[in-house]
């Protein structure tokens, strides 16, 4: 997915009240930006970092600017999920992931299961639906994606939903989409909310398919980069 213009360059001073952060500009200026993320930004809230603002362009938001990405170590890490499925969707249409190929078509946000919209939904005349749920991950440790920064009760009910899925024979897929290149492999994050990394294990011995891609991200746009090794033992 491509940006329609750069991003804004600043220095991150702090997150707060789950949906405020405030960037510094080269000039001084002190800018408070939307997070678009609901997650604890667990290892992405060094002050100090670089840090990457987006112009939404809309003078009538109450925040216009969007915080878009700060560096950890030498890797630019995504931290507005808003783009996760985004990427993801264009990335299958592409036929980037091969897991994904050969399905005639391929749909955003359709509502099945417990009132839910799914991510992505594929379909073809020869074939079960396919199921695809989308996680954004942003904390990594020693070259390890984890997932996930905080207890996710919505992800645990998204977990059961795609059991659901595979019981009436059809295919569910958790993606976990890794905002970050320093990573090769992907791990449920077990201290941290160990009711929702055991569900994703049952949900994969019943059948729930577990893919995870790092992601570049850059100033002209964020793509899937690389799938990642999947260790869930």
């Amino acid at each position: 997915m491509r940006f329609d213009s750069p991003p804004i360059e600043g220095r991150f001073l702090r997150r707060y009240k789950r949906f405020f952060a405030d960037i510094e500009l080269p000039d001084g200026t002190v800018v408070t930006a939307h997070c678009p993320n609901t997650g604890s930004l667990l290892g992405c809230k060094e002050p100090g970092s670089p840090a990457w603002l987006r112009d939404s362009g809309d003078p009538k938001r109450k925040l216009r600017m969007s915080w878009q990405a700060i560096r950890v170590g030498d890797t630019w890490v995504n931290v507005d999920t808003n783009l996760p499925n985004r990427v993801v969707f264009e990335a299958i249409q592409a036929g980037v992931v091969p897991e994904l190929r050969g399905y005639d078509e391929a749909r955003r946000e359709v509502r099945y299961g417990n009132r839910s919209r799914i991510d992505v939904l594929l379909t073809a005349g020869d074939r079960p639906p396919c199921y695809v749920e989308v996680k954004n991950t942003t904390l990594a440790e020693g070259g390890t994606a984890l997932f996930p920064d905080a207890v996710t009760s919505r992800g645990l009910k998204h977990l059961g939903e795609l059991r659901e899925v595979v019981r009436r024979g059809e295919r569910a897929v958790q993606f976990f989409f890794v905002s970050r290149t320093d990573v090769d492999t992907f791990r449920p994050a077990d201290s941290i909310d160990p009711a929702y990394t055991a569900a994703l294990r049952e949900a994969a011995s019943a059948g729930v398919e577990v893919l995870a891609w790092a992601a570049r991200v850059a100033p002209e746009g964020v793509e899937l980069d690389s799938p990642l090794v999947v260790d869930l033992t």
